[in-house]
């Protein structure tokens, strides 16, 4: 019986971990992860139930200094998502020093008024001793309410987060259904998980320089899903490079695709995709309004 929820903000700068995070949580793949910076671009609210509590958890775009209007809208979506929720969780890597990025969402939390917790990932590559100058850091500059270390890759130190993040609960309804783990259409989530594979497959810029929409979503009477996906690049070259010798790269992001999406969805699933060119897409709001990164 829920009778308590706790709308929270994950933020941080890009690639401490906020998505591995979020996912780590819930135990479900809702956010996809990569190594390299800018993976999420929107906000994604992921959903958790815990004894009497629903956690409303908003994975939130890494936040950085942007040089497209795609850049800008990411940006926009963190500095939003700081306000009106129950509590914020600053994720930060175990460094005894704070970049331009967690000062700038430091003062914004405090703009804010709201409860926020310092959460120190990647413990696991640190000494434990190393933790007390980095905590001492962070408290120097703003009163958290709890400071909890992690590993969200290793699972350590969840439970303890949780237990925190409870006490930013106010009473209240029961928002999503139980067996609801995110706000997200399916479809949404299987372009992501796409996306996903074009950023470990694909080096340097070309796989910021994509998108990927769902152009065609069916459901077999034998439950097997088809499924077409359209990867959108922003020059002719960068297409080359997708598509591979022979399609041979193409076929290797939609066979890792196509695998966690039948994870995800629990049931055989048919991809098909194809890449075309929207050159400077990035810095188009027409695009941009297309792809859903702005207000319709």
């Amino acid at each position: 019986m829920i009778t308590k929820t706790a709308m929270i903000t994950i933020c941080g700068r890009p690639n401490v971990g906020k998505s591995t995070l979020t996912n780590a949580l819930v135990g479900e793949k809702i956010a996809i992860v990569s190594n390299k910076p800018q993976t999420t671009r929107n906000r994604i609210s992921a959903v958790l139930n815990r004894g009497e509590t629903q956690f409303v958890l908003m994975d939130t775009p890494g936040f950085h200094k942007p040089r497209t209007k795609l850049g800008d809208y990411m940006v926009k979506v963190v500095r939003e998502s700081v306000a009106d929720v129950d509590g914020v969780v600053l994720v930060v890597e175990p460094i005894a020093s704070l970049g331009p990025q967690e000062q700038v969402l430091i003062e914004r939390i405090k703009q804010s008024g709201a409860p926020a917790i310092l959460c120190i990932n990647k413990i696991d590559t640190v000494e434990k001793q190393d933790l007390l100058s980095v905590i001492a850091a962070y408290s120097a500059v703003h009163e958290f309410a709890a400071i909890v270390p992690i590993s969200a890759k290793k699972g350590e130190g969840l439970e303890e987060l949780l237990d925190e993040l409870e006490k930013f609960a106010e009473p209240g309804p029961q928002l999503f259904p139980d067996d609801m783990i995110s706000d997200m259409p399916e479809k949404q989530i299987c372009a992501e998980l796409v996306r996903e594979k074009l950023l470990l497959c694909l080096d340097k810029e070309i796989p910021h320089g994509t998108a990927v929409a769902v152009t065609r979503f069916e459901e077999r009477e034998d439950e097997v899903i088809e499924m077409d996906v359209t990867i959108y690049c922003e020059k002719d070259s960068h297409k080359g490079i997708i598509i591979g010798k022979h399609g041979a790269m193409l076929k290797k992001i939609g066979t890792l695709a196509r695998e966690d999406i039948e994870a995800f969805m629990g049931t055989k699933v048919f991809l098909q995709t194809w890449v075309k060119v929207k050159e400077n897409w990035r810095d188009s709001n027409a695009l941009l309004r297309n792809f859903g990164f702005t207000e319709q």
